[in-house]
C-alpha cells in the first residue's frame, strides 16, 4: 500500500522515444508539411502554415 501512494507515472512528454529531444521536426498530420522543432515550444501549440491543422512531433 505504501508503494502505491508514491508511485508516479512518467507524465506527458516524459519519454525517451526518438524525436523527444531538442532536435527533430514538427509535422502536419493532414498535409505532411514539416518544420524544425523549436526548443521550448510544443508542436501541438503550432498551426500548420499551409492548412491550419495542429502540428505533431515526428
Amino acid at each position: 500500500m505504501f508503494n502505491a501512494l508514491f508511485r508516479r507515472g512518467r507524465g506527458q512528454g516524459g519519454g525517451n522515444k526518438p524525436g523527444s529531444g531538442p532536435a527533430g521536426n514538427c509535422v502536419c498530420p493532414k498535409c505532411g508539411y514539416k518544420m524544425p522543432h523549436l526548443v521550448g515550444q510544443r508542436c501541438l501549440d503550432l498551426a500548420c502554415p499551409k492548412c491550419g491543422t495542429k502540428m505533431i512531433r515526428e
